[in-house]
């Protein structure tokens, strides 16, 4: 009988399972989440679509960022972001060893990959690959179970609690239809993040692979991100997030330990 039991509980998982999967497409708000079909391209939207031949991307230099959180705070205008989420931003972490120590910015978003694994495990449809490269969320067609999320590796995606439903950065591809540069680009004071056409041999993005080293963040994950870093330090290449703020104000306006340093999101 003990042999069995893993059987029977395997069997009883996938009947639960089942029942639940039934269940929530029943209170689902929007049968046609379950249609795997998406209606903007279905009808041809441009929006949905995206612009044949380009494949959009990112470089960000990191020799320029200066840790000043603009780009964050122009995400959050632009695409009015949840105050306590983002699409993008800055984390800071320390590099080194005692007495050789410097402060290092890593400018984060969602890496729009080549073989994305957010878009594989969707259920529904909604979270798709424009033929330009970005990658995105129809917000009519999700219902919120949360694959996408957690199949993210550089953990780039979260529930919006307004909309309830999956969302991220889309390299702003509102302005970019309409021929602007992504909120967070513009803003940059440093000029470390340079957005364009990767198809393109002529354009800045294309010349900065030419022209430098250039790394991606967890490239064992397999996805093959299109944001680019220059000068990205080995030792947080795969460590993607840090919630370790060096600002001594700032760690006393968010009631943090006074520490003169965080160490990798410590």
């Amino acid at each position: 009988m003990q042999d069995n039991e893993p059987k029977l509980a395997r069997r009883d998982f996938v009947k639960r399972t089942t029942t639940l999967l039934g269940f929530a497409a029943l209170v689902a708000p929007e049968a046609k989440a379950f249609s795997l079909t998406n209606p903007g391209r279905d009808s041809l939207d441009k929006r949905y679509i995206g612009q044949e031949g380009k494949r959009f991307g990112m470089v960000i230099d990191l020799r320029r960022c200066v840790g000043c959180q603009a780009c964050s705070s122009a995400c959050k205008s632009e695409n009015v972001v949840p105050r306590e989420k983002y699409r993008t931003y800055v984390p800071e972490y320390e590099l080194g060893a005692y007495p050789n120590v410097r402060k290092a910015f890593l400018p984060q978003l969602c890496n729009h990959c080549e073989a994305p694994s957010c878009v594989s495990v969707c259920p529904t449809g909604a979270t798709f690959k424009r033929k330009d490269g970005i990658v995105v969320v129809d917000s009519e067609v999700c219902w919120g179970c949360g694959y996408c999320i957690n199949a993210c590796p550089y953990d780039k995606r979260y529930f919006n609690p307004t909309t309830h439903v999956a969302d991220k950065c889309t390299l702003c591809a509102h302005r970019v239809d309409a021929g602007l540069l992504p909120a967070c680009v513009e803003s940059c004071v440093g000029g470390a993040r340079v957005f364009g056409d990767f198809n393109d041999a002529s354009s800045q993005v294309s010349k900065l692979l030419s022209n430098h080293p250039t790394a991606v963040l967890k490239p064992s994950s397999g996805t093959k991100p299109r944001i680019f870093y220059i000068a990205l330090s080995g030792e947080i290449q795969d460590i993607p997030f840090s919630k370790g703020m060096l600002d001594d104000s700032v760690k006393k306006i968010e009631g943090l330990a006074p520490r003169e340093w965080a160490s990798k999101g410590v």
